[in-house]
């Protein structure tokens, strides 16, 4: 490796791309180039064409090269790139390798009924975990080709291949089709009991295996190199190494120093359009509240997701006339925002529920309840999830270990007031804010060292920041918003 080795960590989520170019050494951000995305869709359908992801890559990778041509480091010094896409993400594409529709993203609820008829039809929620680990939802790839199959036949009898938005990338700058266990396993057609592709789970929904990418060992593992193609478009030298990247969770994972080179059992909340709690484990999940993923380095995250956070907060700021900030404790006011139907607990056709209102509730105390709901019902998961850990949450030692705050969330002071407020566990806030990409960035350096990504990320210190110490829990405000929860998910 050169002494002044660079590499590439993308960070394709919902709304944008991100490239983070990474000296490999130090794991310092040298630049980041970013390029915004286009959803359309109402009603439940969230779409974005994967040649807008292509362009925003290209576009976003021009933009870091400039930077960093800005401190004298030419193109030549990048030797890696992964990509650390929005996970769940339906891609299907003909034999050119042009896609045949819009993708179905991950937040596209049209396939709540397809979800529901899988789970019957394998034998309810516990066949699906000891299988795959989760449980369909609207949310998982399974769900939406079903979708695809009974609403647009011709587009899914079309299909030379089938893929999730990083395979997509990753295919795009390296020719292979290549995915990895993390992604993979958010589908619902791999299986983390047997670390493979499930025959029958892909007999029940009619789809080929010979349509799908190969399954690399790791997240990290070097698929193949930079095309000739793909370097021009860039403006990177060929044959540079791409690793198998990963999903955007995992990939955040990996940033943090979680995994099994790293720190095991220790969780991390992400702030942003949806709320996520992960922790990597070496304990195969298997709890039908979860999603019982693989991670990028061979352990295994388990995760929830809530779909409504820091976007329906912002709504509902918006809606009162409020700065976002301008909230207050919500007092009697109980305000459930699942704007977007939730997928924590699994509501897809759910909306904002708001009681409690009296004479002298002020618009700031309903904002306040809103960021109570949001953060109660990602806290909930954050529960069962260390319980898939084998940890007991409400055992002193488990509830002391720093709670990891990351996303754009934990920059917002009351987002982090209510998180510490609520839970009652110290907060750690990583200095990183590109997370992500670090994570991506590990990934494509151990792909062209062959290093161990996590313990590189450890190395880089990307989960180091600012500690919190732990606050008295506002237990009555707790179960005020849980009770609202739980009658809400028992419909």
């Amino acid at each position: 490796m050169p002494a002044n080795a660079v590499v590439i960590g993308v960070d394709s989520s919902t709304q944008s791309t991100k490239a983070a170019f990474t000296d490999v050494t130090s794991g310092r951000l040298l630049a980041v180039g970013r390029a915004s995305h286009r959803v359309t869709g109402e009603h439940g359908a969230r779409e974005t064409d994967p040649e807008v992801w292509w362009q925003a890559l290209a576009d976003a990778v021009a933009a870091g090269l400039k930077e960093l041509a800005g401190l004298g480091i030419e193109p030549a010094a990048v030797t890696g790139i992964a990509v650390a896409g929005q996970q769940h993400g339906l891609v299907v594409l003909d034999r050119a390798g042009a896609p045949v529709r819009p993708a179905l993203l991950w937040n596209d609820t049209r396939s709540a009924p397809q979800a529901a008829a899988l789970t019957e039809a394998l034998g309810g929620p516990d066949a699906w975990t000891a299988r795959t680990g989760s449980v369909p939802v609207a949310s998982m790839t399974a769900a939406k080709w079903q979708w695809l199959r009974q609403n647009e036949p011709a587009a899914a009898d079309a299909a030379a291949a089938v893929r999730l938005p990083h395979d997509f990338l990753t295919e795009r700058l390296s020719g292979v089709a290549a995915t990895d266990p993390g992604d993979a396993s958010g589908t619902c057609w791999y299986s983390t009991a047997t670390g493979a592709y499930d025959p029958a789970l892909l007999d029940l929904v009619g789809l080929d295996q010979a349509l799908l990418p190969t399954v690399a060992p790791t997240g990290a593992t070097r698929v193949g190199s930079l095309t000739p193609a793909a370097a021009e478009r860039l403006g990177l030298p060929a044959g540079i190494a791409v690793a198998a990247g990963t999903g955007d969770n995992m990939a955040a994972a990996v940033g943090l120093g979680l995994g099994g080179a790293g720190l095991l059992d220790h969780p991390a909340l992400s702030l942003g359009t949806s709320g996520t709690v992960f922790a990597a484990s070496r304990t195969r999940p298997a709890s039908p509240a979860l999603a019982g993923f693989a991670a990028a380095d061979g352990t295994y995250l388990p995760l929830a997701c809530t779909l409504n956070c820091t976007l329906a907060v912002d709504k509902v700021a918006s809606l009162l006339g409020l700065d976002r900030e301008a909230a207050e404790a919500g007092g009697e006011v109980v305000l459930l925002p699942y704007l977007d139907g939730e997928r924590t607990p699994d509501l897809p056709g759910a909306s904002g529920m708001l009681s409690g209102l009296r004479h002298t509730t002020t618009r700031q105390q309903i904002l306040g309840a809103a960021y109570e709901g949001a953060a109660v019902t990602v806290l909930r998961a954050l529960d069962e999830v260390m319980r898939a850990c084998g940890q007991d949450p409400a055992d002193p030692a488990t509830a002391a270990r720093p709670l990891r705050l990351v996303g754009g969330g934990a920059n917002g002071r009351h987002w982090v007031e209510t998180v510490r407020r609520l839970s009652g566990r110290p907060l750690l806030i990583p200095s990183s804010g590109e997370l992500v990409a670090l994570g991506a960035s590990a990934l494509a350096a151990a792909a062209a060292t062959g290093a161990d990504p996590v313990a590189l990320a450890a190395e880089w210190e990307g989960g180091s920041g600012t500690e919190l110490e732990a606050v008295e829990r506002d237990m009555e405000t707790w179960e005020r918003v849980s009770a609202a929860v739980e009658e809400a998910a028992a419909g």
